[in-house]
């Protein structure tokens, strides 16, 4: 099994050799300390100057842990995810909750789909810009919060007092059909569970009986390396090659799909973007390679390096990359290393796949169709930036029963234009028409998230996806 971080417990090994150039430290640090017009700490000289001075010549990834950062390491490595089970919608200055998820701290505090969260611990949000929020609202969900909630409706504010639990986020967290017997599986990340719930999930939309499968990678930052392989011999055909570990003072390593796997064989689809990285990257490389699967969207991040995590005397570690992952046809993963005196192999520019064809290296994946996602306009910038959207779609969903055949008639698409205009939101006639379409999609989603689950949304939102149409188009439907 390969993992992206190793505990290994190894002495260092002898430093005869580096006398000379450590007497030359040594001497540095006396005199300034000595010297120096302020008192010099030994530790942060060497800790917080020297440790990490010679690490940044090697890779931006390679760095040294003193002991406050190496228990904090120690314990990410034991936790779990904790949080209030709630899913809300970030604007500037506005949280809006879409869903309390069942049996969470949020659905048994009371929080309802359309509350707008005001303050957090007597914090303000209309301060706070977008990434600010996000920021503030992943720290606070570490321990009690105190909610300030305004429900539509109700002229008075509301009060809640949140104690994050462990919550079970799946890592595969969205199967639906886009079409029939066309599945669509996002996975947002690999831990040890994702490979039985993407098998679960192929399964709940069909299996072997599926016509077509748009896997979706995209902001999908990697994980359990391990988890990424079980994933690939769901498709590939066993004894294919996964991936091949290379590296200096490491032995040369291949993983392989097991023998007695059984793998679908369907026509797939993989989703990727700039956020794809690391275990995502692994698992597209391999599909690619063996032309197994439609890579489309934009070149993916760009991370493919092993790390081991070597343990230090006075409670201390050094994580040092010591390899780097290649995808079956030799193309390495890593981004080229800007910085620093690291030296890999540069992989050439062109490599080929199983049948022979023509795919590049360099760095990251490149897929096979380049598909961008689709720019916004100053009109639908400012139909979510303004709330109006989810704020329309929550006083209708208090007047009314969403079945899953709702849909948003011209009737009701001109009572959400009044409602925008009445909200500041006036453009140019030919500019609302240019946009009906998407607005009309746009608000479906939006009384779905609100009336049904936010699943359901995302089912519509795709859509309008150019990405998600394209894998479509290429799977021949």
């Amino acid at each position: 099994m390969i993992l992206p971080f190793l505990f290994l417990f190894q002495a260092l090994p002898s430093t005869d050799d580096l006398e000379a150039t450590l007497k030359k430290l040594t001497q540095v640090l006396s005199i300034a300390q000595q010297q120096a017009a302020d008192p010099v700490s030994t530790e942060n000289a060497i800790y917080q100057g020297a440790i990490p001075g010679m690490l940044q010549r090697l890779d931006p990834h390679s760095v040294f842990f003193d002991p406050a950062q190496f228990e904090q390491l120690k314990q990410m490595e034991r936790s779990e995810q904790k949080g209030f089970g709630s899913v809300v919608s970030i604007l500037p200055g506005r949280v809006i909750v879409l869903q309390a998820m069942e049996g969470t701290p949020s659905a048994k505090a009371g929080l309802a789909p359309g509350d707008e969260i005001l303050a957090v611990n007597n914090i303000a949000l209309n301060r706070l810009d977008t990434d600010q929020l996000m920021q503030f609202l992943g720290q606070a969900r570490n321990d009690t919060a105190y909610l300030i909630v305004r429900r539509p409706g109700s002229a008075r504010l509301m009060q809640f007092t949140l104690k994050p639990e462990l919550v079970d986020a799946p890592s595969v967290d969205r199967a639906y059909f886009l079409k029939p017997d066309v599945g669509y599986i996002r996975v947002t990340g690999w831990d040890p569970k994702t490979g039985h719930q993407l098998k679960e999930a192929i399964e709940k939309l069909g299996g072997g009986k599926l016509k077509g499968l748009v896997l979706d990678l995209r902001n999908n930052p990697g994980g359990v390396v391990q988890a990424a392989l079980e994933g690939a011999a769901l498709f590939l055909k066993p004894g294919q090659t996964i991936l091949s570990v290379k590296g200096r003072s490491v032995k040369d390593e291949t993983a392989d799909v097991p023998k007695l796997a059984s793998p679908y064989s369907f026509p797939l689809a993989v989703l990727i973007n700039e956020k794809t990285a690391s275990a995502s990257e692994i698992l597209t490389g391999a599909l690619q390679d063996h032309d197994r699967a439609v890579v489309i969207g934009v070149p993916s991040y760009g991370k493919g390096l092993v790390q081991n995590v070597f343990t230090l005397t006075g409670n201390t570690a050094l994580a040092l990359t010591t390899a780097f992952y290649y995808t079956p046809s030799g193309r390495s993963i890593q981004k080229p290393l800007k910085t620093g005196q690291l030296e890999i192999e540069t992989p050439k520019r062109e490599f080929k796949t199983d049948s022979g064809r023509t795919v590049l290296g360099g760095g990251g994946i490149q897929p096979d169709y380049v598909v961008q996602s689709e720019a916004p306009t100053r009109l639908r910038i400012a139909l979510d930036a303004s709330g109006v959207l989810t704020s329309f779609a929550t006083d209708y969903i208090r007047q009314h029963k969403i079945e899953s055949s709702f849909d948003v008639t011209p009737p009701l698409l001109d009572e959400f234009e009044a409602y925008s205009v009445e909200h500041g939101i006036q453009p140019p006639v030919g500019e609302w028409s240019q946009e009906r379409p998407w607005i009309q999609n746009r608000l479906r989603q939006e009384i779905f998230n609100l009336g049904v689950s936010v699943e359901k949304g995302d089912e519509i939102e795709s859509q309008r996806d150019p990405q998600v149409q394209a894998a479509l188009q290429h799977l021949g439907n």
